[in-house]
Order: C-alpha cells, then structure tokens, then sequence
C-alpha cells in the first residue's frame, strides 16, 4: 500500500486523561482460549482507556470474533481474567451494547422497527412486558441512528443499510457504556459506511466503541488505537501526533505503526509461536 493510501490521526483526547482518574473501561490479563483442542488466543493481555475508539483488525479465523464474545461473557477464558468495566463481563453485560457480524431473520415475520429495537431490552423488567419507557427509549435510538419515524414500519422492508442502522440502535436502547461491533459495515454500500463511521465516531464522544473491520482506510481515519489480532493481539496508540500511520504489509498478518519523524518503526507482529508458556506454566 503506498503512503498516499493512508491516514493521519489525532488523538484529540488524549490532554483530558489523567492516569490518577482513569481507569481502563476493558482490561484482559493472561487471556487464552481454545475450542476443544484448537487454541484460538494465547496469552493475550491488554488494557482500553475510557473514550476509545479501538479498530480491531486481523486475518479471518485469528479470533477477532471469539475476542469479542470472551467480553461479553458468552464465552469463559481457559486461563486469565478478564473485567469490563471493573466487573465480570457477566455482571457488566448490560453496560454493554453489542451488533453482531450476521443476522438471520424470516423475511416473512411481521416484527415493527420499533419492535426490532425493543429487542434491546428484553428482560429488563421482571414482568416480561415492554413498557412505555421501554418504547421511548427506542424511538430515542432510533433517531440517535438517523431513523426517526420509522418505527411502524416492517423490519423486512428496510434496504440494508437501514437495517444495519436498526441494529445499532438495539444495542444503544439501554444506553451501553462500550459498544462492541462486528463488521458492522459489511454489507452495505460506501456511502452508508460512510455515514456509519460518521455515527460511530459521534457515538464515540460519550462511548467507549470497539469495532471489527476489514476496512481499514475507513475505520483508521476514526481510530484511536489499532489492536492487531491473530491468536495472540497487540494494541497500539495511533494518531499521538501528525506523524503517525498505520500501515498494513502486503501479504502478511501484521501491521506497520510508522512514525515518520523516527528513524525506525513499530512492528505490530503477531507471529508469537503457540509454544510459549501459559501463565501458570511461566516460572
């Protein structure tokens, strides 16, 4: 890829930090994962700051999307610990929004907009029933999506683009602190992503997002950390100043963080052998 093809990136929130103050919104310590003998994540640790929007980018199969359930508490960890918002990602669940890569929905079921994204909350009154309460603050995220009054119409009758948009507003209806997301752009057209990302970084002034994508001209452009991952992950910042980019290589499962006023650059490389030691096998 060459130079023109990249993108410069600020990181415009990074004076408001105090370290005193802050604590990490995600913290993975020692993490990995194996369905059955197949080790997808290997003695994985790091930490996301409060306000960060964090692309997630990696090779298909090197466990982008099993990274993403272990937050939501779908799946438990073999070895390590892992907090959201300083409780079990169990516990934290609910502070937790989530858009999955795929949907799969009978294109003959008669559910409403607004029912779509009242979804969001089920159980969350004990008594099973959606409330007023329930319906306002789906008619809230959908104009926070650009969709106002479309909750009386058919779910199945949106283009995909507003579907997508649908299901994000099912994951803001209880008004998460993280949003985690899937591919959320994968199957719409370029002017909608661009809309999209436009919403995500919107959402991101009072939301801390994490977002897989293969597209990542788009999603560096919004970025304020990069986080590699292909069984093992590395996170960086980007954007501290107007020297620094990100790179992919060509034909390689790693990633460049150039800095143009240094005389060499970081690696992200995660080539890290299968072989090294778990935590409670380290001496």
């Amino acid at each position: 890829m060459s130079s023109g093809n990249v993108h410069s990136v600020k990181r415009e929130y990074a004076e408001e930090e105090t370290t005193e103050t802050r604590h990490p919104v995600v913290a993975v310590s020692d993490v990995c994962f194996k369905y059955r003998e197949r080790e997808v994540l290997h003695d994985v640790s790091f930490e996301i700051p409060e306000g960060a929007l964090v692309a997630i980018i990696g090779p298909n199969g090197g466990g982008k999307t099993t990274l993403l359930k272990l937050l939501l508490g779908l799946l438990k960890p073999r070895i390590g610990e892992i907090t959201v918002l300083g409780q079990t990602p169990e516990k934290a669940r609910r502070r937790v929004g989530f858009v999955p890569q795929h949907i799969v929905f009978d294109q003959d079921f008669p559910i409403t907009v607004l029912e779509a994204v009242m979804l969001g909350r089920a159980g969350s009154n004990k008594f099973g029933n959606f409330t007023r309460s329930d319906r306002s603050a789906a008619r809230d995220a959908l104009a926070a999506v650009g969709l106002p009054g479309f909750g009386k119409r058919l779910f199945s009758e949106l283009s995909g683009g507003q579907r997508q948009r649908v299901l994000i507003a099912q994951a803001l209806c209880t008004d998460p602190d993280v949003l985690l997301l899937d591919e959320p752009t994968a199957n719409v057209d370029t002017d909608t992503e661009k809309s999209l990302y436009e919403l995500f970084k919107k959402l991101n002034e009072t939301k801390t997002i994490l977002i897989v994508s293969h597209n990542l001209r788009v999603v560096i452009a919004h970025a304020t950390h990069v986080m590699c991952v292909n069984r093992s992950v590395d996170i960086h910042v980007i954007g501290e100043d107007e020297h620094t980019r990100l790179i992919p290589v060509e034909g390689h499962s790693s990633y460049s963080v150039v800095d143009d006023s240094q005389p060499a650059h970081i690696v992200c490389d995660l080539s890290i052998p299968m072989s090294t030691p778990h935590r409670d096998e380290k001496s």
